[in-house]
């Protein structure tokens, strides 16, 4: 990267934090749908992000060759998202023997997402949607306080909870960023469209098993 680059990341990093505290002190406030999100069976919302290198991307680029599994990320320095990447290495491989591609969305900016994927060797593309808008478009809502902090104690506006964590976090891979409560989820579309998984976390720990990926690949290709 160019120094340039560098600091360009290391601005949206303070935002990030920034943009972190902010949602933390509010708390979760996307906890109901408003209207019932797409199930199974129906189309995918087809929404264009930019990918790492900043170009436009459309979801539809890749399932119009075939299956695709969608992850939606937690946050960059959610634990739980750590997690799902030591689960969901040893499964990339036999998710594109049955023959999907898998594509990520995450929060940040492309170049922030470009350093991130590049420092922890995903394979894949990963999208930037900052402004949550495939999160919202796919059904996935904020998670209520127990689903992501547990048993952890919260208030609204506790600042000193707010410093104190991103304090000893901070400039770690944990460092906290981007929308605090915000759930993950995964899917699995078939060529040309069709939603054949929709695996909304319950919490920010919850992911899908891989056999349940693999069935719905196959369904889907059936």
């Amino acid at each position: 990267m160019t120094e340039s680059t560098d600091d360009r990341v290391a601005q949206q990093q303070r935002a990030a934090e920034a943009t972190w505290t902010r949602e933390f002190l509010e708390g979760p406030t996307r906890t109901r749908w408003e209207s019932l999100p797409p199930q199974v069976g129906d189309q995918a919302p087809d929404i264009a992000l930019a990918d790492s290198t900043g170009t436009e991307r459309r979801l539809s680029e890749w399932w119009a060759a075939g299956p695709l599994h969608l992850v939606f990320m937690r946050h960059y320095g959610c634990g739980c998202l750590a997690n799902r990447w030591e689960q969901l290495q040893p499964a990339l491989e036999p998710i594109a023997r049955a023959g999907a591609t898998t594509v990520a969305v995450g929060q940040a900016e492309p170049e922030r997402s470009h350093e991130v994927a590049a420092r922890r060797g995903y394979g894949f593309p990963v999208l930037s949607d900052p402004e949550r808008v495939a999160y919202v478009a796919y059904g996935l809502l904020d998670g209520p306080v127990p689903t992501v902090l547990h048993d952890e104690p919260w208030s609204v506006g506790d600042q000193a909870a707010a410093d104190r964590m991103t304090a000893s976090r901070r400039g770690t891979e944990r460092a906290l960023v981007d929308h605090a409560w915000q759930l993950p989820g995964e899917f699995i579309i078939a060529r040309g469209g069709r939603i054949g998984l929709a695996y909304r976390a319950q919490a920010c720990d919850d992911f899908p098993p891989t056999g349940v990926l693999l069935g719905a690949i196959t369904a889907t290709r059936a």
